[in-house]
Formats: C-alpha cells, sequence, structure tokens
C-alpha cells in the first residue's frame, strides 16, 4: 500500500488490512497534519478515522460501507461521510460506557443507519 491516506479515496481494503493498526493511525494523523487541519486531539481523531475506515473494509459485514455510499449519493464527500460516521461512533462509545446495553453492537448500527448527509450538515460538528 502506499504511505498515504486520503479520506477523499477509498484505500484498497485488502493494502488496508495488511497494515498494523499504529500505521493505519499514523497515516490518518499525515494526511491530517499536511493538510493543515487543527484538531484538538489529532491522535483520537486519527484513531477514529482508522476505526471507520477498518468497518468499511469490512464491506457487507457491517452496514458502514454502505452508509459512507449513502451519504456520499445525499451530498457528503467521503472525508465529511467518515466524520460523521466516526461522531455517530464517539457518540455510541459514550453511550455504552453510560448504559451498557445488552447488543452494543446493533446500538451502533442503529445509530449509522440514521445518519443523513442533511443532519450532519446542520450538527454543529458537520
Amino acid at each position: 500500500m502506499s504511505n498515504r491516506y486520503d479520506p477523499l479515496q477509498a484505500p484498497d481494503p485488502q493494502e488496508w488490512n495488511a497494515l498494523d493498526e499504529s500505521e493505519r493511525i499514523e497515516l490518518a494523523l499525515r494526511y491530517h497534519k499536511q493538510a493543515r487541519v487543527r484538531l484538538p486531539n489529532a491522535r483520537l481523531h486519527a484513531t477514529i478515522h482508522a476505526i471507520v475506515e477498518n468497518q468499511v473494509a469490512l464491506g457487507d459485514q457491517t452496514p458502514v460501507a454502505a452508509t459512507v455510499e449513502r451519504l456520499m449519493k445525499e451530498g457528503l464527500d467521503r472525508h465529511d461521510a467518515i466524520h460523521a460516521i466516526g461522531s455517530a461512533f464517539a457518540n455510541f462509545l459514550s453511550a455504552v460506557g453510560r448504559s451498557q446495553p445488552a447488543d452494543p453492537t446493533a446500538l451502533y448500527y442503529e445509530e449509522v443507519g440514521k445518519l443523513t448527509a442533511q443532519g450532519w450538515l446542520e450538527s454543529s460538528d458537520g
């Protein structure tokens, strides 16, 4: 795999999965540094990028890849779609820490399924 990551372009799933998790995070971190994106916690941001990309690389095994595609059809660029799903993931982690649901994965996938481009763009994060 290239030593570059661009969230506007989907990485090849096999090449992405061949990387060590720390390499995936470093690629996302490097992208944001080179793009001069200021973030309150760049490493956490890059980690969430890597987590979402890991889920996208699973293809049809999760609803995440289809959600990225749907959000892009609704008008988001791929990077914003990754951010929208990353935000849902962060919210999910917070909720799971508070409530410990019986099936946390189902809760996360439900939240991912509710995402819309319009909702993301209207949010304070978008």
